[in-house]
């Protein structure tokens, strides 16, 4: 009896997952504050356009761990983006609420004014290091000059 219940555990816990995927003919919505569109998949692919957050897409296809979209709101805009920067849950502006586009980003990734008070009770919060880390430019150019001279893996195979 506690195999059986253990099988319809791990069925329930798939099929919960199953619609959060990113499926061919499907729609998605962008969940990161710009998606680059690349021209292929991998990292240093040429660009072929941007997304902003919450814009609606179409799945044409998927390979690996990217999927290539079309913008619904403009359908000559498509490209590969990771499958990361996209999410299955419809995604509202928070405009009519005053919020930033950040702050609506951040709520939905669960970031509230409940996780902030945590964090804020915890102790002193460096936020200015957040803010000069997050101003960094780094040219395409030297990041693949670093990654080659690393001989890392690009994560496109």
């Amino acid at each position: 009896m506690k195999k059986i219940v253990g099988v319809l555990f791990v069925l329930v816990c798939v099929a919960a997952v199953i619609p959060a995927q990113a499926i061919k003919g499907g729609t998605m919505y962008v969940a990161a504050k710009t998606v680059e569109l690349k021209s292929s998949v991998g990292f240093f692919a040429s660009a072929k356009g941007t997304l902003a957050y919450g814009a609606t897409v179409t799945i044409i296809q998927i390979k690996g761990d990217w999927a290539e979209v079309r913008s619904e709101a403009n359908s000559s805009v498509s490209g590969w983006t990771p499958v990361a920067n996209l999410s299955s849950k419809r995604i509202v502006s928070g405009a009519a609420s005053g919020a930033t586009a950040n702050e609506v980003a951040l709520a939905g990734k669960g970031f509230n004014q409940e996780v902030e008070n945590a964090y804020k009770a915890k102790g002193k919060l460096n936020y200015a290091d957040v803010d000069r880390t997050e101003a960094q430019k780094v040219s395409k150019k030297e990041l693949q000059d670093f990654v080659t001279a690393g001989h890392l893996f690009q994560g496109d195979k």
